[in-house]
């Protein structure tokens, strides 16, 4: 029996991956204002949907003092963030990992709140989080053409020789 995933084709295959360099994922990460949170709470992953700004070389965010911020805050957090480009048929995926702390110093709010942090939900989001970068990484492929992925018909015939 076979058990081992159907070979892709060239075009579905880590040869169209591309790495990103460090500039290339801040430059994409400035484009977007969406992306995902991914902290550990109680030994679990969560994930939260969130909406940044970019301060140099840091990401920060919003949030009200619920799961998301007690599982940021002093905690090595990650935030995701990706695309599509419908015109070049490619897509990305940037990752920026480090230590998040709070923001209490009165002018380093301001200074983001002049960047146009304002939080995209309804409720109080006292909370500003900043990410530290211990990592950034990312990459760009270009996405398969519709139909590529789809398995085979399952033949009870010849199921015995796969």
């Amino acid at each position: 029996m076979n058990t081992t995933t159907p070979s892709p084709s060239p075009e579905g295959s880590d040869a169209g991956t591309r790495r990103l360099a460090p500039d290339a994922c801040w430059e994409l990460l400035a484009e977007s204002v969406v992306g995902r949170l991914a902290v550990i709470v109680e030994q679990r992953p969560k994930i939260f949907p969130i909406n940044y700004v970019l301060d140099g070389k840091s990401v920060v965010f919003r949030t009200a003092a619920g799961t998301a911020f007690w599982g940021s805050v002093g905690q090595d957090i990650a935030i995701e963030a990706d695309g599509y480009q419908a015109d070049s048929q490619s897509a990305w995926s940037v990752v920026v990992s480090g230590q998040a702390h709070v923001i209490v110093a009165p002018e380093q709010i301001a200074a983001v709140d002049a960047l146009g942090l304002e939080p995209w939900q309804s409720g109080e989001k006292h909370n500003y989080i900043r990410l530290t970068p211990g990592s950034v990484t990312g990459r760009r492929f270009h996405t398969t053409r519709p139909g590529v992925w789809h398995p085979p018909e399952f033949d009870p015939a010849t199921s015995s020789f796969q």
